[in-house]
């Protein structure tokens, strides 16, 4: 065995042994955060075992030497095999195991807040059974491991235990340990020393348990590299001792699975003279075989994978969203996206919509597979062939439904707006152009499933609407832009992001209307990924009745609700309304700050009538047809200057003048001026620009970031831009360049017309003009009027 690589870990916060723990977790649960060739992992059994010893036959046979008919014990190397001479360790991980218990089936995963008082003793790293069982990673449903796939020769299948064809994982598991302890006391020192991070021969000074876990991993599907098939491997937990040891599992020609000796590798945590120390060792690095995407070379094992655990090991943070692909198969998901991606990826050239095709091609595909996956499951729970229908509520490009559409799902998107992209689809592709107001006349009885991908103002709307559809409609929404039943979402809570909290609000409209909500985190290039699925009811049919009196209340109860009551802590400032980031782009309506409000919704008045009869909460407003212009471009210019002139005042008396070397070599005296939040620059400014502003997507911070020649916002922090320092940055490529020598001298100097110390370049190295004089006409203008 080898050690092959060591770091020492910091520990200011007290986090260590059970922070050691929690990072092992991620490695076993979520690989891929790692390991980018892989798609993910799945847990599909866990068990507790005893620590084989080696009994009394073994020693005397060891005292004696081998006999001469003497061989392996069954599913044990041959004697060549395991007979290769290992590189000794070091004297701490000489130290024996410290007396104690093993973990306990079904303890939960690590919390951040209980990480205290988990301290082994010097050379290891665990202590009793109290402490490591609350660092026991949490434990899969036992639903999703007795249904995981058998091991298979087909590459595109897990491999096949023996003899499991449709046994529990767990019967599975305790074949195989079984098997493989008894090869571990009767002949295989070397192996039962490597486990427990001590010395070949020796013993813990008392018996305790080993945590087993079986588990898939499952490599990335791609069209450029042969596939890998997914690999088994047994994962042995030994908390006193502080070793996680990974072995894979493989499969004779008789079918009789058992562990490998090759690829065989640990990472074991150790505390000697008071440091901690984190190491990856190998059982056997001659028999080291990296095929590049489960079993990686050696130094990415020393390096990559070593650095994120001793990174993971001293986070005091606890994601507040699910893992990823929780809810279905990850396999069936990186088979599926991967033939999607390739089916659709023409669509990335033809792509004639304004915005970015890379990244809304792939993610539509990628929902796509999702619910597919999703929809295959839910047939097969429920006994079924035919296929699901579906209505996309606000579907945009409408490429999710053409996706859907083609993969056999009858179904059709409804958007207020068309797009360009729509005839290219064909006619099987239903989309039709129309607003939709939540009311008696906007139901789908027919639907399966109501979809809300990215809907904006629909969004709270559609668990409403898939109740009162029919009793078996369901729904999949994915929130972007937070909105409430009539106006923007204004958040309550300063514990929670406003991200977290306006999901917990869809939740929370969907347990009202009477659904079991179910949440997931996708796979999307996007930073508002997690969805929430409404599947079940939690009432029978013959309580509809009485259900939907309690929808009713429940919406009429959220009117007001876009806004804080006055005098309340979290109520909304015009200064952060004004300073909001620039909104989720993935939106045709991107909302701007996520702590905006908006006045009281419109007055329910308006809707009087027959139509207040159809509609169920007077004052929604659905989106614009003519999708306005809100990213400041089209405020005044005289307006846009005034500020500028604002902000810039402030900066440049917020800081002492500078002394700068010039582009000339000559001393000049040039005030770079001073940094302010967005929020301190917004405090500043009078009441009617900040209500201007606040009708803009991004407010302040996207008028800020258009002026960019004189400003630059990095962090949510504003500073005059400096242009020695942007014409020092690495070159550009020679497309940019190019572009820019176009805009070169089109426009006045800023700095040269306001700033009170001109400009801090000269004039042959500025790109803009210093004066009337140097001015030049653009050539994309000149272009334009020949072309005309």
């Amino acid at each position: 065995m080898a050690e092959v690589g060591r770091v020492q870990v910091c520990d200011p916060g007290g986090l260590l042994p059970g922070g050691f723990w929690a990072a092992v977790a991620v490695w076993l649960e979520r690989p891929q955060v790692a390991n980018k060739r892989l798609c993910g992992s799945r847990i599909e059994a866990r068990r507790s075992a005893a620590l084989p010893s080696a009994g009394p036959e073994r020693k005397e046979r060891d005292a004696a030497g081998p006999g001469p008919q003497e061989g392996p014990e069954p599913g044990q190397g041959s004697p060549e095999r395991d007979s290769n001479s290992r590189p000794g360790l070091g004297p701490e991980h000489e130290e024996g195991a410290a007396a104690g218990r093993g973990l306990q089936e079904g303890s939960p995963e690590g919390d951040p807040d209980s990480r205290a008082g988990l301290g082994p003793a010097q050379g290891t790293a665990g202590r009793g059974r109290e402490e490591a069982q609350g660092w026991r990673p949490q434990v899969r449903e036992q639903k999703e491991a007795a249904a995981a796939p058998p091991l298979a020769a087909d590459p595109t299948q897990p491999p096949q235990t023996a003899g499991s064809q449709g046994e529990d994982p767990a019967a599975n598991l305790d074949l195989i340990w079984d098997h493989f302890s008894k090869s571990l006391a009767s002949g295989n020192s070397e192996m039962l020393a490597f486990l427990t991070g001590s010395r070949e021969g020796s013993q813990p000074e008392a018996p305790h348990e080993l945590d087993l876990i079986l588990r898939i991993v499952i490599p990335k599907a791609s069209p450029h590299s042969r596939l890998t098939a997914p690999r088994r491997e047994i994962v042995v937990q030994d908390v006193p001792s502080g070793t996680a040891t990974f072995l894979p599992l493989e499969e004779d020609v008789e079918g009789s699975v058992e562990v490998q000796m090759s690829n065989v590798y640990q990472v074991q945590l150790q505390h000697s003279e008071g440091k901690w120390f984190i190491s990856v060792l190998i059982f056997c690095p001659e028999r080291w075989h990296s095929e590049g995407v489960i079993y990686p070379k050696l130094t990415w094992l020393a390096e990559e994978l070593l650095a994120k655990l001793a990174r993971w090991s001293v986070e005091n943070k606890k994601s507040e969203f699910k893992n990823t692909l929780s809810l279905i198969s990850v396999m069936r998901y990186s088979r599926t996206y991967q033939e999607l991606k390739e089916k659709y990826k023409e669509m990335v050239k033809v792509w004639p919509e304004v915005t970015d095709p890379e990244k809304f091609v792939y993610e539509d595909v990628a929902i796509a597979t999702y619910l597919l996956i999703l929809w295959e499951e839910e047939r097969a729970e429920r006994g079924v062939t035919a296929k699901q229908s579906f209505v996309d509520l606000g579907c945009g490009n409408g490429l999710l439904v053409h996706i859907l559409c083609s993969e056999g799902h009858p179904g059709r998107g409804i958007d207020v707006r068309r797009r360009k992209i729509w005839d290219m689809y064909g006619p099987q592709t239903q989309l039709e152009e129309g607003a939709i107001t939540p009311g008696d006349k906007t139901l789908f009885p027919d639907a399966d499933w109501l979809i809300g991908n990215h809907s904006d103002e629909l969004t709270p709307w559609i668990p409403v609407i898939t109740a009162r559809s029919s009793y078996n409609c369901r729904f999949f929404v994915l929130p972007c832009c937070f909105f409430d039943f009539t106006g923007k979402y204004c958040r309550r809570q300063s514990r929670k992001t406003q991200y977290r909290e306006y999901l917990d609000f869809i939740q929370e409209v969907g347990l009202s209307c009477g659904f079991h909500v179910q949440e997931d985190c996708l796979r999307i290039p996007s930073t508002k990924r997690v969805c929430l699925i409404g599947k079940s009811r939690t009432y029978p049919p013959t309580g509809e009745v009485w259900m939907d009196e309690q929808r009713a209340r429940y919406i009429h109860g959220r009117r007001g609700h876009p806004v804080s009551p006055p005098g309340k802590e979290h109520s909304c400032s015009a200064p952060e309304v004004a300073a909001g980031s620039a909104g989720h782009q993935d939106s045709p309506a991107s909302l701007g700050s996520g702590t905006e409000c908006v006045p009281e919704a419109l007055p329910a008045e308006q809707g009087a009538g027959t139509q207040a009869a159809a509609v169920w909460l007077p004052g929604f407003q659905p989106r614009e047809k003519a999708e306005p212009v809100r990213n400041c471009a089209t405020l005044p210019r005289d307006f846009v200057d005034q500020v500028v002139l604002q902000v810039a005042d402030l900066l440049l008396a917020g800081k002492k003048l500078n002394t700068a070397s010039s582009q000339e070599g000559s001393l000049k005296t040039w005030n770079g001026g001073g940094s302010y939040s967005l929020a301190e620059v917004a405090s500043e400014l009078d009441r009617e620009t900040l209500r201007r502003l606040k009708r803009e997507c991004g407010g302040l911070q996207t008028l800020l970031r258009n002026s960019h020649q004189v400003f630059k916002v990095l962090n949510g922090r504003v500073h005059i831009r400096d242009w020695r320092q942007e014409l020092q940055k690495e070159k550009r490529p020679a497309a940019k360049r190019s572009l820019s020598s176009e805009a070169f001298k089109t426009r006045l100097c800023w700095f040269f017309t306001h700033h009170p110390d001109g400009c801090v370049l000269p004039s042959s190295c500025c790109p803009f003009a210093h004066g009337p004089g140097e001015l030049q006409p653009s050539q994309t203008s000149q272009k334009q009027r020949q072309s005309t």
